[in-house]
């Protein structure tokens, strides 16, 4: 366990924290979230000691070893294996097949094994360094956007090994159905404080904005409550039979809190503009070929059409020719064979990672929008959108993170009408709610749209066509992701899952013949119910107390407010508001309570998971 006690942090007039206390149970899988800029990775370099609290200490066990994921490259074998093995602990150097399993999970080949590191990309060199991490048995593991460099299948993989992972971990991910695949609780950065609470992103998310609303409600009745007791003092401070009255009344204001206005927080809300057309056909890819190398196309014999209102998603690992095939479309690469036709009308809003470097660096946000054809006010609109407000909007490109770029590129096609996007993983640099917002955008947008992503929340949200890149070939198919799934799936899955056999599990299921492996199993679901049954009854009772609380809670917030509005009240309010101290007291023992219970549950469930998975179920 680790514990973070009172924990304040500022960057000059910027308050990150403010006295936060929160701790990581054995075993849990935490995931961080909050907004760009809130201080998660800050929170990372606090763990991990490349940073310093201002005020309060975080407390690690002895003995307790901590492993990130380095963006730094600094190679020194010359082999990829040689330079895997290097994350092993010393107890576990013999063990390079576990190098390997990890390996040929984050997308290596065998032939790669034996090459230089050093010729790899740079997405293949983080992902080398995430396996060095991964195979070093740390007590913890903190991953910072691990799925940044990752394809679909490398993701899926990565999900399924996290799952299994013994030790503690905190995961920051823009990805939301990734992060919900793997976690057991939420660490959540808001308003400059820490929250911890089991579940997913969805329960956090939605206890946050009840709990705001109820804050604004009270704020609200609270005002009003003052405003009449400061009327009251004014009307009668000069009567001297009601003296009494009046001190009391002064004694009462002063004594109570003023509730704060919650200061609004800037999100990324925007939409795509329009240009409208008639057209019911964008866009007919035929007979397309493409190879860098002759002797190995990445694009044969490909044609699709693209028709309005179409989303369509490309899907694949990674350079296999996702990218290739946009630019192939936006005339930036030529094809071999086949041809690509666009109706006339067709306006084309294009996005790309590589296209920040053709940002002007010298010029200012605003500057660089109204270099498209935009004018000066639409610009400051669409820089506040971007959550680039006031004289944020004034930066200079050469100032601005990576992730600040991407938001500007976005901001260019927004500022230019549009009626086909072609987006290439445009999310890789946003948060978890600008992802939300900019799903929103895609789904509300009248156009067609192209979008090479590996977030599965937009796979199932967003498209019935996909073009795939797999089997060294790409082919279109219509259909859900689901249906997509079920019908093909992920070929590389299957071999994946086979190599994650150990040598000793793989002689255990050729030895023990079925109606053995039967009877272990029944064996295991009996112990397995036995143990799980009390724990769910209890986790049933206990959210059926709270949800009992809540529906409390907000009748009496409702009954508060009605009563404010009555003259004469006040006796009624005081004592509505010791029933709802009462109340929220006894929900946040019994949210404790629930904590605990289903990290038991959660637990013991993963053990007899992990027997019935070593008899091949």
């Amino acid at each position: 366990m680790i514990k973070a006690i009172n924990i304040s942090k500022s960057f000059g007039k910027q308050k990150i924290f403010d006295n936060v206390n929160f701790s990581v149970s054995e075993g849990e899988k935490i995931g961080l979230i909050g907004r760009n800029g809130h201080g998660k990775t800050t929170l990372f370099k606090m763990i991990t000691g490349e940073e310093h609290s201002d005020e309060g200490e975080i407390v690690l066990p002895k003995e307790y070893s901590i492993s990130s994921v380095s963006q730094h490259i600094n190679f020194t074998e010359n082999s990829v294996i040689e330079e895997g093995c290097l994350g092993l602990p010393v107890h576990s150097k013999d063990n390079k097949w576990l190098v390997e399993k990890v390996l040929f999970g984050l997308g290596f080949t065998k032939e790669d094994m034996l090459r230089n590191p050093g010729e790899f990309s740079g997405g293949y060199q983080v992902r080398l360094n995430l396996a060095k991490a991964l195979v070093s048995e740390p007590s913890m593991l903190l991953l910072d956007e691990p799925t940044n460099y990752l394809d679909i299948v490398s993701i899926r993989w990565l999900s399924s090994f996290l799952r299994q992972w013994k030790g503690e971990l905190i995961l920051i991910t823009h990805d939301r159905s990734f992060m919900d695949g793997v976690i057991t609780h939420i660490l959540g950065i808001h308003r400059s404080k820490i929250r911890k609470m089991s579940g997913n992103t969805e329960k956090y998310y939605e206890q946050i904005l009840k709990e705001e609303e109820i804050h604004e409600k009270t704020r609200v009745n609270d005002e009003k409550k003052r405003k009449e007791t400061e009327l009251f003092i004014t009307r009668f401070r000069a009567k001297a039979r009601l003296a009494g009255m009046v001190q009391s009344r002064i004694k009462a204001l002063d004594k109570s809190e003023k509730m704060d206005k919650l200061e609004k927080i800037k999100s990324l809300e925007f939409s795509f503009r329009y240009s409208d057309t008639q057209a019911k056909s964008l866009l007919h890819v035929k007979d397309l070929k493409f190879a860098y190398n002759d002797n190995n196309p990445l694009i044969n014999n490909l044609s699709f059409s693209v028709n309005k209102k179409d989303r369509i998603c490309v899907i694949g690992k990674n350079g296999k020719g996702k990218s290739t095939l946009l630019k192939l479309i936006t005339q930036e690469l030529k094809p071999q064979f086949g041809e690509i036709l666009f109706h006339p009308a067709v306006n084309l809003g294009y996005y790309a990672q590589t296209n920040v470097i053709n940002l002007n660096e010298a010029l200012t946000i605003e500057e660089e929008l109204v270099s498209v054809g935009c004018e000066r006010q639409h610009a400051r609109n669409i820089c506040g959108a971007m959550m680039f407000e006031g004289d944020d909007a004034l930066k200079q490109i050469k100032v601005l993170s990576g992730g600040e770029k991407s938001r500007v590129m976005l901001g260019k096609i927004i500022a230019s009408s549009s009626n086909l996007l072609l987006l290439d993983e445009p999310t890789n640099h946003l948060d978890m709610e600008s992802c939300d917002a900019f799903l929103a955008a895609i789904d509300d947008f009248e156009g067609a749209c192209i979008i090479v992503t590996h977030n599965e929340i937009f796979l199932h949200t967003l498209a019935e066509r996909f073009i795939i890149f797999q089997d060294d070939g790409v082919r279109a198919f219509e259909g859900t992701y689901q249906s997509f799934l079920d019908k093909i799936g992920w070929d590389d899955e299957e071999k994946l899952n086979i190599e994650r056999n150990t040598p000793n599990n793989s002689s255990k299921q050729e030895t023990i013949n079925k109606k053995e492996l039967r009877k272990i199993r029944a064996d295991i679901l009996s112990r397995k119910s036995k143990e799980l049954k009390p724990l769910e009854t209890q986790i049933s009772s206990l959210e059926k107390q709270i949800e009992e609380n809540e529906a409390q809670i907000s009748k009496i917030n409702n009954d508060i407010i009605e009563a404010s509005s009555i003259e004469g009240s006040g006796e009624k309010i005081q004592n509505l508001s010791k029933e709802l101290h009462t109340l929220k007291t006894s929900n946040n023992e019994l949210y404790d309570e629930l904590d605990k219970v289903i990290c038991e549950f959660e637990s013991k469930s993963a053990v007899f998971e992990d027997e019935l998975k070593s008899i091949g179920e």
